[in-house]
């Protein structure tokens, strides 16, 4: 055998079994784990091999859109409004000033309506907190939206006109001014995505929402995606998660059982390698720091409130229901342990009444689960799906949310692991920085940004850590037989590391250096 390309005096780490010292490449795949003749020979000098990191959980699309907003991550709101009003300074009157990253729990609270006003009179402004969960507005855009006094209540979201903020659903309402995005506009967002993805040494993600809802970006945004690719402009793999809102009734024999999907019936695992269709995303309730996500019990720092969900509880479950007799893997978000409840009832029920092989229904986030929920994910088969970043950089606002009772329960990893859980790693940008070492370095160490201690009884090993970025993502996506780890046979995706995650010293994990990054056998 010749190969195309070996990759040799190498730390090669498989998760799949020893160490070894070289890999030999074939075309887009690994075909041998030795020093075999090749057209091409790459001596690393020693350097560290690992699968590439595979984000189960990001906004592609979002997060290059936000690339060119204004950036809200800052230190205060002082720094938010002169950041408004820079921007504001090159745009037309009556034009947008759009924005993102603001967290109120670092900045001493929301942005308003009126000092909105203030610093870009005339001007449309729209700034996203770093959730994803809600915006605030000045007056131009409720004045667009011919709602400028009084609260407006939305099914799934609520309207403070006082304030300017949008919370979860009601954002659709702003997002009926601007939406959809030209197809060209996403295609260069997943361009520049694209390209800082592979310098983080990702090879694969997940794209968690598109066609609908106030997730996504056009209802054509699979063509943006297709385009993309077409265009040499797709250079990481995507899976597409499809939002539930996207969905129709379809008019298949009754004895198909497909209620609800898109047109021709395409549903889950349609597509290839580089581009295919994943779950159908649904959204059971909102954020833990926006406190919009459904609670069994109050907010510690604000008593009597538990958020809600973004629906009626039975709809909801019948929406869950209709996707997995239709075939769909469903991917719920579900934050707060009251909407967990939900989900997994939904899921029960499913399974329950229109049986399938593992469907590895997953649910998002999973961010404050019970033990009982721990237990009971595992029971069903479901895969949660956490974001260890979190801890560091809204890990402060969870704590002040939760008190330190209830701060156990969140974002767990440990407890997942020990109940038998596959556990992926995801980001959720670009509601925080999404580079996976600085994901694994905080499944490892739980420590905030404060430098407080998070949950330190979820903690990881560095080898957990790296698998879950690498295989317990490839897991959730029901794609494992061919990527996730470095095995004959498998997609030659991998990244070339400065330092062993495994071996390192945990609290330099963050400071690990990506060298480079092959996808399908090209370095990229």
């Amino acid at each position: 055998m010749e190969a195309d390309l070996l990759l040799t005096n190498a730390e090669v780490v498989t998760l799949d079994g020893p160490d070894v010292r070289s890999v030999a490449i074939l075309g887009d795949r690994i075909v041998a784990l030795e020093d075999v003749p090749a057209r091409e020979v790459v001596d690393l000098g020693g350097a560290v091999v690992v699968p590439g990191f595979h984000d189960a959980h990001n906004h592609m699309a979002w997060f290059g859109l936000t690339l060119s907003e204004v950036d809200l991550r800052v230190r205060d709101l002082a720094e938010l409004y002169r950041a408004v009003e820079e921007r504001a300074r090159t745009v037309e009157p009556g034009e947008w000033v759009v924005g993102a990253g603001y967290d109120q729990n670092k900045i001493g609270g929301h942005p308003t309506r009126a000092e909105l006003d203030r610093v870009a009179p005339g001007r449309k402004v729209w700034l996203k907190h770093t959730s994803g969960h809600m915006c605030v507005v000045n007056t131009p855009v409720l004045e667009a939206l011919g709602i400028t006094s009084g609260p407006v209540e939305v099914v799934g979201g609520v309207v403070d006109t006082e304030t300017g903020m949008l919370q979860e659903q009601a954002q659709q309402l702003v997002n009926s001014l601007v939406l959809p995005y030209p197809v060209d506009t996403l295609v260069d967002a997943i361009d520049r995505a694209g390209r800082q993805y592979l310098a983080e040494g990702i090879t694969s993600c997940v794209e968690a929402g598109i066609g609908g809802g106030w997730i996504g970006k056009s209802p054509v945004e699979v063509a943006a995606y297709q385009a993309a690719r077409e265009r040499g402009k797709l250079h990481v793999r995507v899976e597409l998660m499809v939002a539930v809102d996207a969905l129709r009734s379809l008019t298949a024999h009754a004895d198909d059982g497909l209620s609800l999907g898109l047109d021709l019936g395409i549903r889950s695992g349609f597509g290839d390698d580089w581009l295919r269709i994943g779950p159908v995303k649904v959204f059971s309730d909102g954020s833990l720091i926006g406190h919009t996500s459904a609670m069994c019990q109050d907010f510690a720092d604000t008593p009597g409130e538990r958020g809600y969900l973004q629906g009626e509880a039975e709809d909801l479950k019948a929406t869950i229901i209709a996707a997995h007799r239709s075939g769909w893997r469903v991917a719920t978000h579900a934050i707060g342990d009251a909407a967990i409840d939900l989900v997994l009832d939904a899921y029960e029920s499913a399974a329950g009444a229109f049986p399938r092989s593992a469907p590895r229904h997953r649910i998002e986030h999973f961010g404050v689960a019970r033990p009982d929920q721990v237990a009971r994910a595992a029971a069903l088969g479901v895969v949660p799906v956490p974001q260890g970043r979190f801890v560091n950089e809204i890990g402060d606002g969870m704590i002040t949310a939760l008190g330190p009772d209830r701060v156990k329960w969140a974002y767990r990893q440990r407890s997942l692991l020990d109940a038998g859980l596959v556990v992926p790693g995801s980001s959720d940008r670009p509601v925080v920085r999404g580079a996976p070492l600085l994901g694994m370095h905080d499944m490892v160490n739980q420590v905030t940004s404060s430098g407080a201690s998070f949950n330190p009884d979820e903690a990881v090993s560095g080898l957990e850590a790296l698998r879950a970025f690498t295989y317990g993502s490839a897991y959730a996506s029901c794609q494992e037989a061919v990527k996730g780890t470095i095995t004959p046979g498998k997609l030659a995706d991998l990244v070339v590391l400065s330092d062993n995650p495994v071996t390192v010293d945990p609290a330099r994990i963050k400071d690990i250096s990506v060298l480079r990054t092959m996808v399908g056998g090209v370095f990229r």
